[in-house]
């Protein structure tokens, strides 16, 4: 038989851990990169761009698409890296309790 109260316990320690895990994201600080690191953005563990900074060598009025892409590139692997991060505070989220993974983030 399901023991309701245990999981009602468990459903709102995870509400918990969730809250605090939404904060440490926010303190994380993930870089992305692309050029060999011409182009570097950083971004929160939400993935949250906060910072671009780009290489004044690589500006070319002439060659805009190349720094649109370049951008562009540095902020998926921004984005990777703020994924990652969250699946690791997630896994810590979710350790100890009985819960399936993998399971989608709520943002």
């Amino acid at each position: 038989m399901v023991d309701f109260l245990k999981m009602a316990q468990q459903v709102q320690e995870m509400q918990t851990r969730i809250a605090q895990m939404q904060e440490s994201l926010e303190r994380i600080t993930v870089v992305g990169t692309s050029g060999g690191g011409m182009v570097r953005v950083e971004a929160d563990g939400k993935a949250q761009v906060k910072k671009v900074s780009i290489d004044p060598a690589v500006v070319n009025p002439a060659d805009v698409e190349m720094l649109e892409d370049l951008v562009a590139a540095a902020v998926r692997d921004a984005q990777k890296k703020a994924a990652e991060a969250a699946q690791a505070e997630m896994g810590k989220v979710a350790g100890g309790l009985d819960l399936p993974l993998p399971f989608k983030l709520p943002f």
